[in-house]
């Protein structure tokens, strides 16, 4: 991957909608050769896929709360069965595994704390093999993950 690969992957994390004439002048290059590396970084899998960002209030979800949770044991079948539980809950938005403790940082949007009192004990604290989590609730978004690439150098 050179510099204008590199150029072309921070503009389009910035505005994946970026019309490929606008984006070919970005990173000067002539059309053609810019949407053939687009195509290249897709097939390659540089490019994972292209998202909206949607505001979580105005889709009734701006309640969010960062659980650490730990699980009994860290073996296969556990770590499997929870990994799997966790992957259909509709109000968890990302679940990292982690090194140390906690096992896991979970980040879930739900309405209100109601929806997430109901959310933790029905949904979330049912899943095998968890044992104990806290709770931290989001006070506000500073700085969104968005971005992997810094600007062109």
């Amino acid at each position: 991957m050179d510099r204008v690969d590199r150029a072309i992957l921070y503009h389009l994390q910035e505005d994946g909608r970026l019309p490929n004439v606008e984006l070919a002048e970005r990173v000067r290059l002539s059309p053609s050769p810019c949407l053939r590396r687009v195509k290249a970084l897709e097939t390659a899998g540089v490019i994972a896929g292209y998202h909206a960002e949607i505001d979580p209030a105005a889709v009734g979800r701006g309640f969010q709360v960062i659980v650490h949770a730990w699980l009994s044991q860290n073996v296969r079948p556990i770590v499997e069965a929870f990994e799997a539980g966790v992957a259909q809950l509709d109000e968890v938005v990302e679940c990292l595994r982690m090194f140390g403790e906690p096992d896991y940082l979970i980040r879930v949007a739900v309405a209100d704390q109601d929806a997430y009192e109901g959310f933790l004990i029905n949904k979330l604290g049912a899943l095998p093999g968890l044992t104990r989590m806290t709770s931290q609730i989001t006070m506000k978004t500073v700085k969104a993950g968005r971005r992997l690439l810094p600007g062109p150098q």
